[in-house]
């Protein structure tokens, strides 16, 4: 069952998605929030979700501030921006800012279908004609700079997790307890301002990380 919760201050819009994502998932357990402070209301009295839909355009928040609020306070949930406004400037800061894709309002019921489906499934979504963010040398050095920020401890589990290893096999290389390589992992996400180990992967890719 996935766990959805919509945040958008248009009751209209907030009952299309809850309609389109109710006859896809027939057994999604569907919320809804008017604003970015109740967003965060539900998702602490709420626990885990899996996939929470945020509008840009909030009355309680400016730009990305809310998807940066969002990141900051939940750093493992996977938020996707979802807006009328479909410009090339503002996708790619939607995804350098941590969502987990952006979703256009303007597509077909079975777009959004197809962009939710393959969220939920590790990866990050760019409407179609909007390739993968360009990344200049001022981007490359803010990527360096996160993952400089990294123990020595969550650079050797990094490098376990660009491996490919499972968090069985990290606990068992390095002869600790499965507790303590999700917190290492919950802590490199926050620090790398990512939400899946996906998108981790993907960024020390990019910046050819080594842990040593």
């Amino acid at each position: 069952m996935e766990r959805v919760l919509i945040a958008d201050d248009h009751p209209l819009v907030r009952d299309g998605l809850r309609t389109v994502i109710s006859v896809a998932f027939d057994q999604a357990d569907l919320f809804e929030a008017s604003s970015v402070a109740e967003a965060v209301e539900i998702v602490d009295r709420e626990g885990d979700f899996d996939l929470v839909l945020l509008d840009l355009n909030m009355p309680d928040a400016r730009g990305f501030s809310g998807l940066t609020l969002l990141r900051e306070r939940f750093p493992a949930l996977p938020i996707v921006m979802v807006s009328a406004e479909l410009d090339g400037h503002v996708v790619n800061a939607a995804i350098s800012n941590g969502a987990a894709g952006f979703i256009p309002k303007s597509l077909k019921r079975s777009q959004i279908v197809a962009a939710i489906q393959s969220i939920l499934a590790g990866n990050v979504y760019i409407p179609e004609d909007y390739g993968p963010p360009s990344i200049a040398a001022a981007e490359m050095d803010e990527l360096r700079r996160r993952v400089a920020t990294l123990t020595p401890q969550q650079r050797v589990v990094l490098k376990l997790v660009v491996a490919g290893k499972l968090n069985k096999q990290i606990a068992h290389e390095l002869d600790v307890s499965m507790t303590t390589v999700k917190a290492h992992v919950s802590a490199i996400l926050a620090k790398l301002n990512v939400y899946s180990r996906t998108q981790a992967v993907i960024l020390a890719n990019k910046i050819g990380f080594e842990a040593a």
